[in-house]
């Protein structure tokens, strides 16, 4: 059985675990890093992911966090054009009187701006509506994007693949990690970025108390084919979305389900009947026209923080362990700022 020591292990190679890692990276050059998955990178929640970035939030933190991570993509797209992220127009559809809401929650980036069209062609305003034009929304291929950081990072950090952590021991001095290949890890510090996996037998003492809950999540897969100058339309009133997948040619409608904690390993089996139902109903109010288009979905789950918001913080009882995610339905947007807030809490020392 071998036994080696890190400075850093992050458990999860989802879009928030590969940031965390380029992080840490780049703030302590001199630090070991390991990346720990069970399955391929990216594979998790992170290859269900509808990968839109929408620049607002509910919240002042919300949105300080939008902001942050808003700019981070930006920069990432100018250093590297052929990363999966892609610009895409976008509209924000609400009641004419929730003006000021809009006007409130969108990032000054945003530059929400009234219009009378909407960027497609697949739905139309509906009645005692407004729309407001959005700039700086996209769309990111999250799948690809998190292998593609993970190459560049691989000279660097190193992930193991294909590889369960089965049980953490935290001590004053480290946290060692008993692996399913027989193997022994010990980490100064251990960051767990588990995605919906929270309650993973291995490290399900640690997150008890953090009360974070996993939610099913449904985006229909509507067979109706894009342009390409198709953009994305936000229901604000109706916490929706609609989006053009141009490369897969079809539309994929967003909505909120409200069946709550489910099980991450059987929940991605497929839809059930009340997701059809709760789906069509949210559709016919949205983009009408659309109603007869379900053809298929992606189903699978995220974790939300107590308030409905990402949780980024130090495990109690375990003062070498860090959490982060919950990301509460908003992981791609909010990866960058959640993984900056995570590599302040492991750089505190």
């Amino acid at each position: 059985m071998s036994v080696a020591r890190v400075h850093v292990a992050i458990v999860g190679a989802g879009i928030i675990g590969c940031l965390i890692a380029r992080e840490m990276a780049a703030r302590r050059p001199e630090a070991s890093i390991v990346v720990l998955e069970r399955d391929q990178t990216g594979c998790g929640a992170s290859r269900r992911s509808a990968g839109t970035h929408i620049p607002r939030g509910a919240t002042e933190r919300f949105r300080r966090m939008t902001e942050y991570s808003h700019e981070y993509y930006a920069g990432l797209q100018r250093a590297r054009p052929a990363l999966p992220i892609r610009a895409l127009p976008m509209a924000v559809v609400a009641d004419a009187a929730h003006e000021r809401t809009i006007l409130e929650r969108y990032v000054p980036a945003a530059a929400p701006l009234r219009t009378d069209t909407l960027p497609c062609r697949v739905t139309d305003l509906p009645e005692r509506c407004a729309a407001w034009r959005i700039s700086g929304g996209h769309y990111a291929d999250v799948h690809g994007l998190t292998r593609a950081l993970a190459a560049q990072l691989r000279p660097r950090v190193a992930f193991r693949e294909g590889v369960e952590v089965v049980a953490v021991d935290p001590s004053p001095t480290g946290v060692t990690l008993r692996l399913g290949t027989g193997e022994t890890l010990t980490a100064d510090r251990l960051v767990l970025a588990p995605g919906p996996w929270t309650g993973h037998p291995a490290w399900a003492a640690l997150t008890r108390e953090l009360d974070v809950r996993v939610k099913k999540i449904v985006a229909l897969h509507l067979d109706e084919p894009t342009a390409p100058d198709d953009g994305a339309v936000v229901f604000q009133d109706h916490d929706a979305f609609l989006l053009p997948l141009h490369a897969e040619g079809h539309w994929l409608y967003s909505y909120v389900c409200p069946q709550w904690d489910v099980d991450p390993d059987t929940v991605g089996r497929g839809l059930a009947p009340s997701d059809l139902v709760e789906a069509a109903e949210s559709l016919r109010a949205c983009a009408p026209r659309l109603a007869g288009r379900v053809g298929s979905a992606r189903v699978f789950c995220d974790a939300y923080g107590p308030q409905g918001e990402p949780l980024i913080t130090g495990v109690a009882g375990a003062e070498r362990v860090v959490y982060a995610g919950a990301g509460s339905g908003f992981g791609y947007r909010l990866a960058p700022a959640i993984a900056g807030e995570a590599a302040d809490l492991l750089c505190q020392d």
